[in-house]
């Protein structure tokens, strides 16, 4: 997030010190002890009794002289105890301030949900991208960056139970990605193109942008692009009819390539049961005199035989269907998106994702921006969808 901590302390740091100051409460008739055991994670068995939450939060923030003591609304009925033992032990008083828990929409927030439902696998750990967790976050794809410009954005307040729409973070995440994510060609469901009059051993070498405003000049803001007789589109990206609107490919119908050639469809080429198709064929403007309005992104083949680089996409949606869920109380978990998480395991890359290393991230054109997952392995990557091009959530929410 890229802030750093002045120290990082445990209230079993201040053991002794809570003790002496409970034995000094009790002395003065303002307290009493409830004996147990149980071994403690940082102080081990040295203690045969622990400090309340109510008892060690004000004094260890006392002791370390924290100016102003935040916590959410739910904690306000805390402050007169939190005040109290204080002034009972004549100790300095920090200033306490309550404000509202961040609600949005979609999803859960409360650490009770989160726990259960990761730990009766309901998602991928507390690092799913699914989650509003920071590691989830960051798991995802998101730029501290765009994390605290949302969190500036929202700003603090007291006014309980507002529902932030998802979509004031993704506007921070794409403003952010768009400057600083190179672009790259995949398709996520592909399509077999065969360019039937480019001869079959040519592979012509094409300049693609790694950035929307990349000058000419500057070689480091192209990479290459292969274009050879075999090429895949997005099945999305193809119909047997055309009709007025769709800018995809049909028989008889041209698109331009980005980046690259104009093709026409010249054949389709079905499976045995005549309906799957299995291949198209197409003859491309090598002078580009045709200007066809639709644009498509597409991979191809390095060389004759040679697969493009084959990758898995993860697609994520919102984790609830409804946009507050804990409103419905014991049926939240009833509400969970069956379909929050797609994944795609035989979608083609270009050949500049082939050094990519988790935590990478790219915009996918025509697609999205997505990062480097960690569960990817040699010769197999997987990416993340951080977030799509336009809302995906719907209209509602603040």
């Amino acid at each position: 997030m890229g802030w750093a901590p002045f120290k990082i302390t445990y209230t079993s740091d201040y053991f002794q010190e809570l003790y002496d100051l409970a034995v000094e409460l009790i002395r003065r008739g303002h307290a009493y002890v409830d004996h147990q055991f149980t071994p403690h994670p940082h102080a081990g068995d040295k203690w045969c009794i622990y400090p309340t939450y109510d008892f060690a939060h004000c004094i260890v923030d006392s002791l370390e002289n924290i100016t102003h003591s935040l916590c959410t609304l739910e904690f306000e009925t805390r402050r007169a105890s939190y005040y109290w033992l204080l002034h009972s032990l004549d100790l300095y008083m920090p200033y306490v301030w309550e404000y509202s828990r961040l609600n949005i929409i979609n999803t859960v927030m409360s650490k009770r949900k989160l726990n259960y439902i990761v730990t009766n696998k309901h998602v991928d750990g507390w690092d799913d991208p699914r989650l509003l967790t920071l590691a989830g976050l960051r798991r995802r794809g998101v730029t501290p960056t765009a994390i605290n410009g949302f969190v500036r954005g929202m700003g603090i307040t007291r006014s309980d139970g507002t529902m932030i729409h998802m979509s004031r973070l993704e506007h921070h995440i794409r403003e952010e990605l768009n400057k600083t994510a190179p672009r790259a060609m995949v398709v996520l469901n592909p399509l077999k193109v065969v360019i039937t009059n480019l001869e079959s051993d040519k592979v012509v070498e094409l300049d693609a942008k790694r950035w929307p405003d990349a000058q000419n000049d500057d070689l480091s803001a192209f990479y290459k692009v292969p274009f050879s007789r075999v090429v895949y589109i997005d099945q999305s990206d193809f119909r047997m009819k055309d009709s007025k609107g769709y800018y995809g490919l049909a028989p008889g119908k041209s698109v331009l390539l980005r980046y690259g050639f104009p093709i026409k469809c010249t054949n389709v080429v079905f499976a045995d049961d005549n309906e799957t198709i299995r291949e198209i064929h197409a003859e491309y403007d090598h002078e580009k005199k045709t200007k066809p309005k639709g644009v498509l992104h597409w991979v191809a083949e390095s060389s004759p035989g040679k697969e493009p680089i084959k990758i898995e996409v993860r697609l994520f949606e919102k984790l609830f269907n409804s946009e507050n869920p804990a409103k419905l109380n014991d049926k939240w978990l009833t509400d969970i998106n069956p379909n929050s998480k797609v994944v795609v395991s035989d979608a083609y890359g270009g050949s500049i994702l082939k050094d990519a290393v988790v935590g990478d991230r790219f915009q996918f054109e025509r697609l999205g921006y997505f990062a480097v997952d960690k569960d990817s392995e040699p010769g197999k990557l997987v990416f993340n969808r951080t977030v799509t091009f336009r809302d995906s959530y719907g209209k509602g929410g603040k």
